[in-house]
């Protein structure tokens, strides 16, 4: 098992607080349909690069969560992500 360090132990706390914000930022959606098949979307997109190591491409991956929860949910995000 590799040894990841400091830096993905950062970006996993950031993942898990995007999640987080996500969760939380839906709850002002409306729709329970819309609601939960959005919380289920994020979720699935979390799965589904769980398994990237590389710490460019999830920096990305969390740069381009981030602008789709701005356009998606309508709660402006924290400015610690």
């Amino acid at each position: 098992m590799p040894d990841f360090g400091l830096k993905y132990f950062i970006l996993q706390q950031r993942v898990i607080h995007l999640y987080r914000h996500a969760i939380r930022a839906s709850k002002y959606i409306p729709d329970p349909q819309a609601r939960s098949e959005t919380i289920a979307w994020f979720r699935s997109e979390i799965e589904r690069n769980k398994w990237l190591t590389d710490a460019v491409v999830i920096e990305e991956k969390i740069i381009m969560a981030r602008r789709e929860i701005q356009q998606i949910l309508p709660t402006p995000l924290p400015r610690a992500l």
